[in-house]
């Protein structure tokens, strides 16, 4: 058996590709993280009609949900290990993560895929020397540290990729 030609063969994933350049070593596998939810967003939820991302199969939460939640919440965490507060508009954006009104796909896309970005640049500057500088998190300003922030926003944002894929999953497995 022979191997596909280099040019048939699928892209490997973001961390296989090499370092991402701007981004400290340290922070590499936090923005592979979040290359990999953008391109995951954009290839799964891209598609989707208004119906499928506000559907709810066994009472999940809906894709549209989830999608908005990665924007908003990596906009938060990253606010957070800045070491600044939260917004009156980062507050409106958390009250709607959840509503169930009228979606597009494109609309939310471009919503997540901007949060992203910010997210990545916000690594390229962010020196080494920070990582490990207090931060308070909430209304109940809890410890942690811009490394553990950037992480945890990172994650987070994978995590909730993920659901998305297993809910796209469950409507076309209801569907057939």
């Amino acid at each position: 058996m022979t191997d596909a030609p280099p040019s048939s063969r699928p892209e490997p994933e973001p961390w296989l590709r090499g370092p991402l350049r701007g981004v400290d070593p340290s922070l590499m596998p936090a923005g592979h993280a979040f290359v990999q939810v953008r391109e995951d967003l954009t290839r799964i939820v891209s598609g989707l009609s208004s119906e499928e991302l506000r559907a709810r199969p066994g009472g999940a939460a809906s894709i549209a949900f989830h999608v908005r939640h990665i924007a908003g919440a990596t906009d938060r965490l990253l606010t957070y290990a800045r070491g600044e507060g939260l917004s009156d508009a980062q507050r409106e954006w958390l009250k709607a993560e959840g509503s169930e009104g009228a979606v597009e796909a494109v609309s939310l896309l471009a919503s997540a895929v901007a949060s992203l970005d910010r997210a990545i640049e916000q690594l390229e500057s962010t020196s080494r020397e920070r990582l490990l500088d207090a931060r308070a998190v909430g209304r109940a300003s809890l410890p942690s540290t811009v490394l553990g922030l950037l992480f945890h926003a990172a994650e987070h944002a994978q995590r909730h990729s993920g659901q998305i894929a297993t809910t796209v999953k469950l409507l076309k497995a209801s569907r057939a």
